[in-house]
């Protein structure tokens, strides 16, 4: 996907993708999930307990969405590659592992003397 794509639908995983401040993918992603919980209990009648849609409850679930995909856009916008490369990050790694990565169970392994 590309970034303005995963920027809009997924917000915590292109702060970490396309970001630097990888920081900020782990509030980001607290915006982005209340927000699909608030739409999803919109849809069941909300706090109110309606038969119907609450529509404020909905609301409230597509401005978390919209403030998580805003935050992330503003992340990716001022990203500079160069400076990116060499600042791994832990919640990133985990997130998005790379290929080359060790496995840590294998060295847990090796240090115990294990096969």
């Amino acid at each position: 996907m590309n970034k303005p794509l995963t920027t809009l639908i997924v917000p915590p995983y292109a702060a970490c993708r396309f970001g630097c401040a990888s920081c900020c993918a782990a509030p980001i992603g607290v915006f982005w999930i209340t927000g699909l919980i608030s739409i999803v209990y919109g849809f069941l009648g909300g706090p109110a307990h309606l038969a119907t849609t609450s529509w404020p409850t909905v609301g409230l679930g597509a401005g978390l969405w919209l403030i998580a995909a805003v935050w992330a856009w503003v992340v990716v916008r001022n990203t500079d590659e160069e400076a990116c490369q060499g600042r791994p990050n832990r919640l990133c790694r985990t997130i998005a592992p790379n290929a080359d990565d060790a496995d840590p169970l294998e060295e847990v392994r090796r240090a115990a003397g294990g096969k």
